[in-house]
């Protein structure tokens, strides 16, 4: 079940990029309108089963969890802002290449924060990170305009790693519907904010624009990131961040498929080292001789904050 619901949550983002860019270059649709709507629309649709079935969740959410959940609709609104804007800048597959190095920055975060990862791990990240050359070759800032479209997709991807630790967080005592809820409701209304401010529309769109919106919220919201929430309950940010990197290859066939954009030349030595670094990191999570702890000592934690630590010395 997890495979399926990891491998759902790799269709629905990789399709993200491709959407927002087709519908950003055939409608009138804004940047923030596409985030202002996909999270509040999300937030609609996630509410309403657990309103439904356990509307006392949201009376019982604590303070620690009302906390890390602002911190990560705050970086993901701020996300959303880079990574979308970048895609009217640069190429879809520049973009989500360097939107999804999340992986690395939840990793510098975490040394931050004292934890230090096993040679495995890092050697992982590396294979892993190769395989994203690989895939976009080196034409990355092409122009003054592709410099800072690639610029605002790195801040993206700064930004979605501190949203990934700031839920799993969170995820640790909440459930998938009342995280997700409260996370896309405030996302929306930060959105909402910027747009404001920013003085870019929320409506007034022609159809082509609302179903381009529509589609983006069903596969790359609903689908994806609520995919990706859900897996923050049994696994480490690492991890699920390091899973989100096979965002990049399918971002890139989808774009070339119905955007017309030249597939990269490496697409599939990159996806086959993607995949190996994937791999190795996940053996890498195996307890060593310093990470072991008595049972006694971890039966109490959360899945997510066992793994957390990714093995640390």
């Amino acid at each position: 079940m997890t495979f399926f619901i990891a491998a759902m949550g790799v269709l629905g983002v990789a399709s993200s990029g491709p959407l927002i860019a087709a519908t950003l270059g055939a409608t009138s649709v804004t940047a923030l309108a596409i985030a202002f709507w996909r999270n509040a629309i999300a937030a609609a649709v996630m509410a309403t089963p657990t309103l439904v079935r356990e509307p006392r969740q949201f009376g019982a959410i604590t303070r620690y969890e009302f906390r890390w959940s602002l911190v990560a609709a705050v970086a993901l609104a701020l996300h959303f802002a880079c990574f979308i804007t970048s895609l009217q800048l640069t190429s879809v597959a520049a973009a989500t290449a360097l939107v999804c190095l999340q992986s690395a920055w939840i990793a510098v975060f975490q040394l931050f924060r004292g934890i230090r990862h096993r040679w495995q791990v890092l050697a992982g990240l590396g294979t892993a990170f190769g395989g994203v050359v690989a895939i976009t070759g080196f034409d990355m800032g092409s122009s003054p305009e592709a410099l800072l479209g690639d610029l605002l997709a790195l801040a993206g991807g700064a930004l979605a790693g501190l949203y990934t630790l700031a839920g799993g967080k969170a995820r640790q005592s909440m459930s998938t519907g009342t995280y997700t809820t409260l996370c896309y409701g405030f996302c929306a209304v930060l959105v909402a904010l910027m747009a404001l401010l920013a003085g870019q529309p929320l409506a007034g769109f022609d159809a082509g624009g609302w179903l381009g919106i529509a589609a983006i919220t069903v596969c790359a919201q609903l689908v994806g990131h609520t995919a990706f929430n859900h897996l923050l309950a049994t696994m480490s940010p690492l991890l699920v961040s390091m899973i989100i990197l096979l965002e990049i290859p399918g971002a890139a066939l989808l774009a070339a498929v119905f955007l017309g954009e030249t597939l990269p030349a490496g697409i599939y030595a990159g996806l086959g080292l993607i995949l190996a670094g994937l791999a190795v990191v996940v053996l890498g999570q195996k307890p060593g001789r310093a990470g072991r702890r008595g049972k006694e000592e971890r039966r109490d934690e959360p899945p997510s904050e066992r793994l957390a630590e990714l093995g640390t010395d």
